[in-house]
């Protein structure tokens, strides 16, 4: 008789290919932490920096059709946009709606001086604005 054998080579165990979800959590939570200090970061600076004076007697104002004015030294500001006097008032005018009555909060730094502060009140109030408010935070 005779004997048969049979004979196989082995084959390379094939590994699966498989997704590491480790690496790719540690990716998401550094975009995450990212975008969060990015945007925590970007909304104060779209305006200028200033120190508000302190006041005991500051209140908190309602919500209303409001328009802010900050002044520093050397610049205006409109809604976070930087424009001249001039500009300031004609853009106030184009919001300002007949029905309501539009309330400017004048946002002054401590270091802009009285006559540049009083300048700008007095071509708001010239101009048909008669509810302008000195922004001040709480003492």
């Amino acid at each position: 008789m005779s004997e048969i054998s049979m004979r196989y080579w082995e084959s390379e165990k094939r590994n699966k290919p498989h997704i590491e979800l480790i690496p790719m959590i540690d990716v998401m939570m550094f975009l995450l932490v990212f975008f969060v200090l990015i945007s925590l970061n970007v909304i104060p600076s779209q305006g200028l920096k200033t120190q508000l004076p302190s006041a005991t007697t500051a209140q908190l104002l309602k919500p209303q059709n409001k328009a802010i004015v900050t002044l520093t030294k050397d610049h205006i500001q409109l809604d976070g946009k930087e424009v001249s006097l001039d500009q300031m008032i004609q853009q106030l005018l184009a919001q300002k709606k007949k029905e309501t009555q539009t309330a400017v909060i004048i946002n002054s730094d401590k270091a802009v001086e009285v006559e540049q502060l009083v300048k700008v009140m007095d071509r708001l109030r010239a101009d048909g604005f008669t509810s302008v408010s000195l922004a001040a935070r709480k003492q």
